[in-house]
């Protein structure tokens, strides 16, 4: 399942960033493979809002697309 994808309130954890671009996009905003964040907002026709840390993240849907989760863990 890619981000998203995903629901508000869902506990998930980054499992694939495909290539080197998008994963240094996302090692930017402090996300990285194995990590567990919480899926905090989801913004109709707008970014994914990922919670981690006490800190909130907005991921735009193109780079949320590209990023494998796992659910619940």
């Amino acid at each position: 399942m890619t981000l998203d994808l995903v629901k508000r309130g869902q506990s998930l954890t980054i499992t694939n960033i495909p290539d080197a671009l998008i994963r240094a996009q996302a090692i930017r905003f402090g996300i990285a493979e194995g990590e567990t964040v919480l899926c905090a907002e989801v913004v109709p026709a707008g970014p994914i809002v990922i919670s981690k840390n006490k800190q909130e993240i907005a991921l735009g849907r193109g780079l949320a697309r590209q990023i494998t989760v796992d659910l619940g863990r």
